[in-house]
């Protein structure tokens, strides 16, 4: 089912009569096989279990109904699994949870030059990622953190580099083709950095003949390019500079290289701490939900992060609320969009 999933995918575009028939044609094709061979073969591959049928059946329902895909993700649970226990069988040293940061956000995940040496990650992210390792792990510290750049970070978790990313990243319904998602950690929307001095004055009919600086594989960008196609955003804004990391969206501005950056508020704060030459501009125009990105077929660990979100939520000693007055609250303030962690909700399979 998983693969019949990507091949609708690939087939969205083709539209009519014809793309019906080839899918249909395609999905006969899958199910004779798979009634020929029974489950799968190959190195490392397990036969399929009624756990993993319900699983497909997640996932092809989040497939084809993605309007809220921030409630695409399973009820949580506290027992192990396949994935777990891998991570747990680890030898040695290597017993620890990889999970893939930014190490340039701050508030969020950043080296704080006046502390530990300037060596230690810091922010809600990293708070978020020691709380997983400890419910996994028995041990907050049994973490490696890797830094990795916004269009690397799917990449990172397909080829098995990291076990999870936990990195101000935005639950979306085209990332769900090829990850899965916690239940939502965070609430934010898009919103415009610029200088004070600056004539830009939010997302709209200012950002023309404007360079706007994003980071590349970034929900800013495709909302930008989106933007422009459907006339929504001034077609003579440039869009062109995108960046690994979004806090070079930051030097770029400050060099003047760029007009503005277009990223998510949660982001954008923090820069403008970082600046008080740069300010928010307008509102946010759109409403989005970080979560933590694995494995698409990591069930287990899914289900894993969701429990230990609903636990940090409600510790108010040292859950949510104390990591975000402590990382967030100065650039943020009392926002009730942000200051709150998100109600979850989660697939039922009928």
């Amino acid at each position: 089912m998983r693969n019949a999933r990507r091949l609708r995918a690939g087939l969205r575009g083709w539209g009519g009569v014809g793309a019906m028939a080839t899918l249909c044609a395609l999905a006969l094709i899958f199910a004779l096989v798979l009634t020929s061979t029974g489950s799968p073969s190959g190195p490392g591959k397990e036969p399929r279990t009624a756990g993993q049928g319900v699983t497909d059946a997640v996932d092809a329902k989040a497939a084809e109904e993605c309007d809220d895909p921030e409630k695409q993700t399973l009820t949580p649970s506290d027992t192990d699994g396949q994935v777990i226990d891998a991570i747990k069988a680890r030898p040695g040293e290597k017993r620890k949870l990889v999970v893939g940061i930014d190490q340039n956000s701050y508030g969020w995940g950043y080296r704080d030059p006046n502390s530990g040496g300037g060596t230690r990650l810091e922010g809600f992210d990293i708070d978020l990622a020691h709380r997983i390792a400890e419910d996994i792990l028995g041990d907050r510290d049994a973490v490696q953190f890797k830094a990795i750049p916004t269009d690397q970070r799917i990449p990172a978790i397909q080829d098995g580099r990291v076990d999870m990313i936990v990195r101000t990243m935005t639950i979306n319904c085209e990332r769900l083709e090829d990850v899965a998602f916690s239940a939502p950690y965070f609430t934010t929307g898009q919103q415009v950095l610029a200088p004070k001095i600056s004539p830009v004055q939010g997302y709209g009919p200012t950002l023309a003949d404007r360079k706007i600086c994003t980071a590349a594989g970034s929900t800013a960008y495709a909302n930008l390019e989106a933007d422009k196609a459907r006339g929504a955003l001034p077609r003579s804004a440039d869009i062109r500079t995108t960046v690994p990391n979004q806090l070079d969206c930051l030097v770029r501005l400050q060099l003047g290289e760029v007009d503005a950056v277009v990223t998510d508020a949660a982001l954008a704060g923090g820069q403008a701490a970082q600046d008080p030459t740069v300010e928010l501009k307008g509102d946010s125009f759109t409403t989005e939900y970080y979560g933590v990105a694995m494995k698409d077929d990591a069930d287990d660990l899914v289900r894993r992060v969701n429990q230990v979100l609903v636990d940090f939520g409600e510790d108010t000693a040292n859950g949510w609320q104390a990591s975000y007055k402590r990382w967030l609250s100065k650039t943020l303030g009392s926002d009730p969009g942000s200051s709150e962690p998100p109600a979850p909700e989660y697939l039922r399979v009928s």
